[in-house]
């Protein structure tokens, strides 16, 4: 009886299926430990962040005109009736966003390293130009009646989301005056979001050509360091922007996508065109400068509107290295209906013990992948990894199937295993597809190869008869 059960094939093949569920175990661990070093990575970019410079968002420049509304309000008596005046005041700040401005930059990708991960920053070397409307005095809007605006000195203002990435001073010509950058926006509340940026007092013939009404044109110098993305508010009537970068890898996201770009081996090449009409930014910045009452910035919960470019990785090996786990059971459930095929036709005893070895050595490739994949480039990593396996597997077989042919043929049927997978690792938009006509492909060999095996006979431990009646 126990003869019977040890070869019976139903009992294998519920044997195969269970150690096939077992085996997950192991994948899952290694699967779990690339999600952990995915992660490592994500934190050791955060701490560059938090050392260095972030992700860059800018916004401006635009001039602030600070003014003070005042009026008289009658006094009442218990009886209302009015016993006198009171002088009341309150600071407002009025926007004027250029009428078009252009940004004019290159990205030069340069990497840091925490450990052994590299995160990629950027040096931008850009030229904003553009022109402010002209001003006047008389368009402000009044909040009470009879009130006197009371003027005070206007600034230009520009906002980084971090400022430690700044390159060196930003040189602002405004007319034919050059001004200096100083820290923060004076009248702007400490909580309001766009609070921590710079501005320039308008000093000089830029500060006599707004004063008399005229428009003012401006060239703004700017170098900022950034984190991988980079992002631009548009905040003028027109906004336009060219950026050049060798980078090969661009990742445009925003509200607003480039109008025109070319991406090749030699980098990129995009340009942006926003209007006003389409974008809800400056709303977004003037409730920026407002400070919220609870002590945060009104609407800063929400991203400000903005067209952005980042540098992505060209392969991030441990998105590759997941990719790759997923198709773990499956790849393991093929090469083990192999090895049961090899069993089945050749009359070859396999032991399960000799089944949860070849499990093993494949499940211990996925781990190869992983750690020769953070030393070397992920196609590197993976043939290595995948010819050990491959190599492993022809000795161990050549040895249990007592031939050397079938060792290697065996070792080939694996090989091309890892072809295929490594074909749907690289080919991501096809992935499923390719996945599908695999499987498909592997289980129409597997039913016309034992379309004629006689199961029951194999099951009482007889030779397969082509074509028997059970």
């Amino acid at each position: 009886m126990l003869a019977r059960l040890r070869h019976s094939v139903l009992i294998k093949v519920l044997g195969l299926l269970l150690l096939t569920v077992l085996l997950y175990i192991p994948l899952a661990q290694i699967e779990g430990l690339t999600r952990e070093r995915g992660n490592s990575q994500r934190e050791a970019a955060a701490e560059l962040a938090s050392t260095y410079t972030g992700a860059q968002t800018l916004v401006g420049p635009f001039v602030v005109q600070p003014y003070v509304e005042r009026w008289m309000e009658p006094q009442r008596d218990a009886q209302g009736r009015i016993v006198g005046q009171e002088a009341r005041s309150k600071e407002m700040t009025h926007l004027i966003f250029p009428d078009k401005l252009h940004l004019e930059g290159r990205l030069a990708p340069q990497e840091r390293y925490r450990g052994i991960f590299r995160i990629p920053f950027y040096t931008l070397d850009a030229a904003l130009e553009g022109a402010f409307a002209a001003f006047d005095a008389a368009a402000l809007p009044h909040s009470e009646k009879e009130s006197m605006i009371e003027l005070r000195p206007p600034y230009v203002a520009l906002h980084l989301s971090d400022l430690r990435g700044l390159d060196g001073s930003p040189a602002l010509q405004l007319a034919t005056e050059t001004l200096r950058f100083q820290q923060r926006l004076p009248g702007v509340a400490e909580d309001a979001g766009l609070a921590d940026g710079i501005h320039a007092p308008l000093a000089g013939a830029a500060l006599a050509a707004w004063q008399a009404g005229r428009p003012l044109p401006f060239h703004l110098k700017l170098g900022v360091v950034g984190q991988e993305r980079l992002a631009v508010v548009p905040i003028a009537e027109e906004t336009t922007a060219h950026l050049v970068s060798p980078w090969a890898h661009p990742s445009f996201g925003g509200r607003f996508l480039a109008s025109e770009r070319s991406v090749s081996a030699q980098g990129f090449d995009a340009r942006w065109r926003v209007s006003s009409l389409v974008t809800t930014a400056r709303e977004q910045v003037r409730e920026g400068l407002r400070g919220g009452r609870d002590g945060r910035a009104p609407g800063a919960g929400a991203a400000m509107q903005s067209f952005d470019v980042s540098l992505a990785q060209p392969l991030n090996v441990y998105a590759m290295s997941t990719r790759a786990a997923k198709y773990g059971l499956l790849f393991i459930g093929l090469v083990l209906m192999a090895a049961f095929m090899f069993e089945l036709f050749r009359r070859l005893p396999l032991h399960p013990v000799q089944y949860g070895l070849v499990g093993l050595s494949i499940a211990v490739f996925f781990l190869l992948l992983l750690a020769l994949s953070e030393k070397v480039a992920f196609w590197l990593a993976y043939a290595c990894a995948a010819g050990a396996s491959v190599l492993l597997l022809a000795v161990y077989f050549s040895a249990v199937l007592r031939g050397w042919r079938r060792g290697l043929s065996f070792a080939a049927y694996v090989a091309l295993l890892y072809g295929a997978l490594y074909g749907l690792l690289a080919s991501e938009s096809n992935a499923l597809l390719l996945g599908a006509l695999l499987v498909f492909g592997m289980l129409a060999t597997l039913m016309l190869a034992t379309r004629k095996v006689d199961w029951y006979a194999l099951s009482m431990g007889h030779a397969p008869v082509a074509g028997a009646q059970p």
